[in-house]
């Protein structure tokens, strides 16, 4: 049983980066993971569309995915695949160059597509791509919490620092939370967040949360060799507890709203925000 209430809607919880090669996917896999652990109904959405590393990183194999979705061939509710326990992953669509690129009514109707999903859920969690495109924005603006992975590395927080500004410029996105990856100690962690902390405070008057750290650890490597998330591969590992604790972090922010939360409420500030840039 979720200790989530049935009458709880769902929390959405997108997850992005401003440079590809930081952990975004390793991040947002294993933290599905790691709420599924903790009894919770976990949604794993795959919109980094064009690339789909999320199946590769769970070990699971569909062959129906978003495409699909959009050709008509196949419901939500169809494509769904039991990726680890509690944890079922919407499949994006890896290697099709036009998924990467969907117009206004290609994304309204993956929107659309949840309408119908009798699914219970407790967490919505969103794999957007790396970067800035209109579609990571407009992923991004759909979802209730918002974290930014980065590494301790010029290029990664240079990056972030223009996803955190961009993101910035719109008054209604909240807060937005920091995820140190492969650092040395949390200690490390929070020196990294309170560094891009100063800079975005000072140069574009946001302030960003740190939501907490996963340590370096080789048994990451070895559990992405295998295509397992490493709280199940290696439970004990110290990313494993990381990531339990990040889970932890989740449950203890603010509940949203009444009225402002669930699936629903994704679908429509998904479809408002993809009208606003398109």
């Amino acid at each position: 049983m979720s200790k989530t209430s049935q009458r709880t809607p769902p929390r959405v919880i997108g997850i992005a980066s401003g440079k590809g090669g930081v952990g975004k996917t390793t991040v947002a896999v294993n933290l599905a993971a790691a709420l599924g652990q903790r009894g919770h109904r976990v949604l794993l959405l795959d919109a980094d569309l064009g690339m789909a590393n999320a199946q590769v990183a769970l070990g699971v194999r569909s062959p129906w995915n978003i495409s699909h979705l959009l050709s008509g061939e196949k419901t939500l509710a169809e494509l769904l695949v039991p990726a680890a326990p509690g944890v079922q992953l919407v499949p994006g669509a890896s290697g099709l160059r036009d998924m990467a690129a969907l117009d206004m009514g290609q994304v309204a109707s993956i929107i659309h597509a949840f309408d119908p999903l009798d699914e219970p859920v407790d967490y919505l969690v969103v794999d957007v791509a790396a970067g800035i495109s209109p579609s990571v924005l407009t992923f991004m603006a759909a979802c209730q919490h918002r974290l930014v992975v980065l590494q301790d590395q010029p290029a990664s927080i240079a990056d972030a620092y223009g996803l955190i500004k961009v993101m910035a410029q719109d008054q209604e996105l909240g807060e937005i939370y920091l995820v140190a990856n492969a650092v040395q100690s949390d200690a490390h962690g929070q020196q990294l967040a309170s560094f891009v902390n100063d800079v975005t405070i000072r140069f574009l008057a946001t302030n960003v949360k740190y939501m907490g750290c996963v340590g370096a650890d080789e048994l990451v490597q070895q559990a992405q060799r295998k295509y397992r998330p490493v709280v199940d591969f290696a439970p004990g590992s110290r990313a494993s507890a990381d990531f339990r604790k990040l889970a932890q972090a989740l449950e203890k922010l603010p509940a949203p709203e009444p009225g402002s939360a669930g699936l629903q409420f994704f679908m429509e500030r998904l479809l408002h925000a993809q009208q606003a840039t398109g």
